[in-house]
C-alpha cells in the first residue's frame, strides 16, 4: 500500500523545486538589475535604478502589473515603467562612469527611452500592455484606467518588463512584479493581452 507525500508535489503536480524554479523565472532579473536596487525572497523590490523582469517578451500582445506599496499619504511621481532592452553589469558600470563624470546622460545611456513617469500612492496598480505586431506600441493603466498620455507609439527588438525606482523614493518605495494572471488585481485592457509566456528566462 502506497502512500502520498504533499509536502514533496504542490499544485499542477509540480514539485517544491519545480515551483521555485518557476517563481524565479517570474520575478525580478538580479543579473539584469542595477546592484542599488534590492531585490526580497519573494521577489518585492526597492532602492534605486533600473529592475529588469527575468523574461523576454516574445509574444504579440502581453499584460502585467505593479503594485505599489509607499507609506500612508505618501506619493511618488519620478517613478518609471515600460520595457527595455536585455542589461548587464558592464551596463551598470559605464552608467555609473558617466554619471561621476557630470557627462550628460540621456534616456537611452540609462535604459528608460521607452519608459513613462506615473504618479503613483499606496496600494495603486500600474498595468502595462504591449503589443509588438502591426505598430508596435505600449499603454499604461494606473488602477484600470488608460493613461493615453504617456503611450510609447514605437519600440524594437527584444525587451522585457522594466522598471526604474527613483532616488528620492528609496528607503520608502516597495514594488512587487505581477507577471501571473492569478496575481493581477486589475483586468487587462483586451483578451488578447495575456500574462507574459515563459518561453527563456533570465535569473
Amino acid at each position: 500500500m502506497g502512500c502520498c507525500c504533499s509536502c514533496c508535489e504542490k499544485e499542477d503536480g509540480l514539485s517544491e523545486k519545480e515551483l521555485e524554479m518557476k517563481a524565479k523565472k517570474l520575478s525580478i532579473s538580479k543579473n539584469m538589475t542595477s546592484p542599488n536596487v534590492e531585490i526580497g525572497d519573494r521577489g518585492e523590490i526597492s532602492g534605486e535604478g533600473l529592475a529588469l523582469a527575468g523574461v523576454q517578451i516574445e509574444q504579440d500582445a502581453a499584460y502585467w502589473e505593479w503594485h505599489i506599496k509607499l507609506p500612508s499619504k505618501t506619493h511618488c511621481d519620478t517613478i518609471m515603467f515600460g520595457v527595455t532592452s536585455k542589461k548587464n553589469r558592464g551596463f551598470y558600470e559605464e552608467l555609473e562612469d558617466k554619471i561621476l563624470g557630470e557627462e550628460g546622460v540621456s534616456s537611452q545611456h540609462t535604459g528608460t527611452n521607452w519608459m513613462r513617469k506615473v504618479e503613483v500612492e499606496n496600494g495603486d496598480v500600474v498595468g502595462v500592455a504591449v503589443q509588438q505586431s502591426d505598430l508596435p506600441m505600449i499603454q499604461f493603466y494606473l488602477n484600470s484606467e488608460p493613461l493615453h498620455d504617456r503611450a510609447v507609439n514605437r519600440f524594437r527588438g527584444n525587451v522585457y518588463p522594466a522598471i526604474c525606482l527613483p532616488k528620492s523614493a528609496s528607503g520608502k518605495l516597495k514594488v512587487n512584479l505581477a507577471l501571473e494572471e492569478s496575481d493581477f488585481k486589475q483586468r487587462s485592457p483586451g483578451e488578447r493581452f495575456g500574462p507574459v509566456i515563459v518561453a527563456r528566462s533570465i535569473v
